[in-house]
């Protein structure tokens, strides 16, 4: 049997209309984290809902980092730290390792560690690819944030188990696209 950690904010959820500038703020964090993490050959990928234009999300830049090895990144926990990142405890399920600017989900980035190639590294990137391609799921997936931070509040587990049916829709829908 599978605990599962309560994360409660310290605030509501807000979800805010898509924000132009959050292209070029992942740029701009992109060359912080390549100038510190160069030597671990890393891949960095702005995902989540800041990296779809058009979509409502919470104002936190999601960046995904393939390495090797998600373990690699022990060596360069001080490096992410004088960026302002700190790592946060997740449950291992999610095979990553998360690193926070601010508070989890109240800060302003999260860095998902993952292992470069694998399942958990590319589901995200084509999630990002399919919403890119699909303006009438970005509409209807704003939809559904909105609803789930209305109904939970600060209550994180409920804003996601809220969506978790519409987004298994959809990544049924984009690995169909990505077969086509």
């Amino acid at each position: 049997m599978r605990t599962t950690m309560t994360y409660l904010l310290n605030k509501p959820i807000t979800i805010i209309e898509y924000d132009r500038r959050w292209p070029l703020w992942y740029a701009q964090e992109q060359q912080h984290l390549l100038v510190v993490l160069a030597p671990l050959h890393v891949t960095l990928e702005h995902i989540g809902s800041t990296s779809v234009p058009g979509l409502d999300a919470k104002p936190i830049l999601d960046i995904s980092a393939g390495l090797a090895g998600r373990e690699e990144i022990s060596t360069y926990c001080d490096a992410l730290y004088s960026l302002g990142y700190e790592e946060v405890a997740i449950n291992p399920v999610f095979e990553r390792r998360m690193f926070c600017k601010g508070g989890y989900n109240e800060g302003s980035h999260h860095l998902h560690v993952t292992t470069y190639g694998t399942q958990v590294w590319a589901d995200p990137i084509l999630l990002r690819d399919y919403l890119r391609a699909h303006p009438a799921m970005v509409t209807a997936y704003a939809q559904v944030k909105r609803e789930a931070a209305a109904l939970h509040q600060n209550n994180l587990n409920g804003y996601h188990d809220h969506k978790s049916g519409f987004i298994a829709s959809m990544m049924e829908q984009a690995r169909a696209w990505q077969q086509a």
